[in-house]
């Protein structure tokens, strides 16, 4: 990755080599029109680097040729096909990043897709052992081009990079019960929900309301009615995604309101399941949406807004609130130019 860093910037940084670059793509008539530069700070824009650097490689080596710049790794079999092994396990990477983020996620949704992700690594696994590559196009065209790679490299690789998701994510599966209690309340075991981090949860109350509940029609079919308008919704979310919709698919419902709507509608009788629910409900999943808070921090012009600390936040409140008090003058002012008008 520090190579494919330090390459792109060779190129991007200097002009007229970029704008060399770029004339060159479009001469080829190449997929993509530039290199992208790698953000840090961006989920995604490991992958996109390596993507698309992987799509313009051969068109970059005689490229720095020409400009007297030598990097025999683009020329080593054992560094390229660890390359294209990046590129490939990124994409999927990508593709989880992509699903964890978002509103109106829960934590039992982002659990499931790390489960699932750690499933397929079981896959991917077996397949670089086989050497079939099904899951690796772009390792695979390596291999065809070269007759050989390392299979017993990547599996090992693989198998790592599954032991570290399973050791992060180990807390979160042993409470995968406990997290699925919203969504599908009668079917929990009590025994088996952990409720001591919830405020004024009563195990055994919860014991009876879960047993007086389970008979009630009226309350079995509210969940049923959620848990169908939670499928409608990933089966709507799918197909737009398909379609490559991605504004339409805003506009669905948030599946953390349907659950709540639901658990709302649900009368204090069954106080304790109530409780259980909404402090499942109210666990952060992922940071997206501190991040989302960070990132409205930039429309805040200030001098304090890169440095957060007490006095600056402090700060930037008082800035904040000069330029209400400005806008709100300004109101006044022409509210009052206004009735003069009028008066007029």
């Amino acid at each position: 990755m520090n190579l494919v860093i330090k390459i792109v910037n060779k190129i991007i940084a200097n002009g007229l080599s970029h704008r060399q670059f770029c004339s060159l793509l479009e001469e080829v008539e190449n997929t993509y029109s530039d290199l992208l530069l790698h953000n840090r700070v961006r989920w995604l824009s490991r992958g996109e680097v390596l993507k698309r650097f992987a799509a313009c490689l051969e068109h970059v080596k005689p490229f720095l040729g020409n400009k007297g710049l030598g990097y025999p790794e683009l020329e080593d079999p054992s560094w390229l096909e660890k390359f294209y092994f990046m590129v490939d396990m990124t994409s999927y990477l990508n593709m989880l990043n992509k699903n964890l983020q978002g509103q109106g996620s829960t934590a039992l949704h982002m659990l499931e897709e790390i489960l699932a992700f750690e499933r397929k690594m079981t896959v991917f696994a077996r397949d670089v052992q086989n050497g079939t590559l099904s899951h690796f196009p772009s390792l695979r065209e390596f291999k065809e081009a070269n007759n050989h790679i390392n299979c017993d490299y990547f599996h090992r690789a693989i198998t790592a990079m599954q032991a570290a998701f399973e050791k992060r994510f180990s807390e979160f599966r042993k409470e995968k019960q406990t997290l699925s209690f919203p969504v599908a309340p009668l079917n929990s075991d009590p025994s088996l929900l952990n409720t001591s981090a919830f405020t004024g949860v009563s195990k055994p109350d919860l014991e009876i309301e879960l047993a007086d509940i389970a008979d009630k029609v009226l309350w079995v079919n509210k969940f049923k009615s959620l848990s169908a308008d939670l499928e409608e919704v990933v089966r709507q979310r799918a197909t737009l995604a398909k379609e490559h919709k991605w504004s339409d698919m805003e506009k669905l419902p948030q599946p953390d309101k349907l659950i709540f709507a639901t658990w709302n509608a649900i009368p204090d009788t069954y106080i304790n399941m109530k409780r259980c629910a909404f402090g499942v409900l109210s666990i952060f999943g992922s940071t997206y949406l501190c991040e989302q808070v960070f990132s409205s921090m930039n429309i805040i012009k200030s001098k304090y807004r890169s440095r957060f600390t007490s006095e600056t936040l402090l700060a930037l409140r008082e800035d904040e609130s000069h330029i209400l008090q400005r806008r709100h003058r300004e109101d006044l002012q022409g509210n009052a130019d206004t009735e003069i008008s009028l008066n007029r």
